[in-house]
């Protein structure tokens, strides 16, 4: 326990943010950067991916699904060293490691999100999509102003859940010297060399509290909305179909 207190007073700044302001910016905070900015870019692509999956139109709906299934069939690991690797020779430059693994999570994270959109929309009752269309509603603008915002707020705790995911998968980024949380605890490490242990235990607590903390938010987030759907339903309960109905059909 003493060697845990010791090597947190230690470095808890290179923990939190690497070796700023006198280096590159790291630890935490560049973990929570990369999540936070890599979900945020992944989100206008994976709607965009989830509403290509149900066009009816086979020209848009295959090349969609077929990206989606690359993606998600790939270990995250080697989709990193492929934009890595690939990526200078498309720009014909260097590009650091950390715009590497942005790149990465947007695309990786679309690809998942996507599916979670698509399931949401295809959740919902078909006849809004029906009587949007039969009021003269465009496909865009039913999708736009119907489906989409159910779809999306019925998907908000999927999201936060794919938000933790996101934060555990910047820890690969490692292995490109990306300088976030776990390369700063690999640092501690190489520099004490007898205690690695209490360091990858510190590194494990930190997950630990930010992604438990998150996943409560994602339960709570759940519970809210299931309460808002049980509260609409008692407002507006389904008929139920009485005698005369039977026999006039």
């Amino acid at each position: 326990m003493n060697d845990i207190i010791s090597i947190v007073s230690e470095n808890w700044m290179l923990l939190l943010v690497g070796q700023y302001p006198h280096g590159p910016m790291g630890g935490l905070v560049l973990t929570l950067i990369l999540s936070v900015v890599g979900l945020a870019l992944a989100f206008p692509v994976s709607v965009l991916l989830a509403l290509a999956r149900i066009s009816p139109f086979p020209w848009i709906r295959l090349p969609a699904t077929t990206i989606v299934y690359m993606v998600r069939g790939v270990p995250l690991i080697m989709f990193i060293f492929w934009v890595y690797f690939f990526l200078p020779l498309l720009t014909g430059r260097t590009v650091s490691g950390t715009v590497t693994m942005l790149i990465t999570l947007v695309i990786y994270q679309a690809a998942y999100l996507s599916e979670s959109i698509r399931a949401g929309i295809e959740g919902l009752p078909r006849g809004q999509v029906e009587a949007s269309r039969a009021l003269g509603m465009s496909y865009l603008g039913t999708m736009s102003r119907i489906v989409l915002p159910q779809a999306l707020y019925n998907m908000l705790p999927a999201m936060v859940s794919q938000f933790i995911s996101t934060i555990k998968e910047t820890s690969l980024g490692y292995v490109i010297s990306v300088n976030e949380l776990t390369f700063s605890a690999n640092q501690i490490n190489a520099a004490l060399l007898t205690k690695p242990f209490p360091v990858f235990m510190i590194l494990a607590a930190i997950y630990f509290v930010l992604c438990f903390t998150l996943s409560q938010l994602a339960r709570r987030l759940e519970a809210r909305i299931a309460g808002k759907r049980a509260g609409r339903q008692k407002a507006h309960p389904v008929p139920m179909p009485t005698v005369a109905h039977v026999v006039t059909k």
